[in-house]
């Protein structure tokens, strides 16, 4: 996040991380890479958290206190956008059986 000091006029705000309707904007991204042929493994790689990172959050003497609930939250939000890329996934898949 990026903030500008308190004495500058217009004054910015913290980007608001509580948009509902991100997850399915990022999702849809990596959805559309898929459709032009991206690798359906390389783009699940890229969208989820390695469970290496995770060990390394989780074992971190470091990350302590609101920083590990920043860390959580990445967490949560990077698997809420690998579901729903999942199911764009599986749609498609599905239709194409169909067809």
């Amino acid at each position: 996040m990026s903030f500008l000091p308190h004495h500058q006029p217009n004054q910015m705000t913290p980007r608001d991380d509580t948009d509902p309707l991100a997850p399915q904007r990022e999702a849809a991204f990596f959805y559309g890479l898929f459709l032009r042929g991206h690798s359906l493994d390389a783009l699940r790689q890229d969208i989820d958290v390695p469970r290496g990172i995770i060990d390394k959050w989780l074992h971190a003497k470091d990350f302590q206190g609101s920083f590990r609930a920043d860390l959580d939250r990445i967490y949560q939000y990077r698997k809420r956008v690998l579901a729903i890329f999942e199911g764009l996934v599986s749609s498609e898949q599905a239709q194409l059986r169909l067809q």
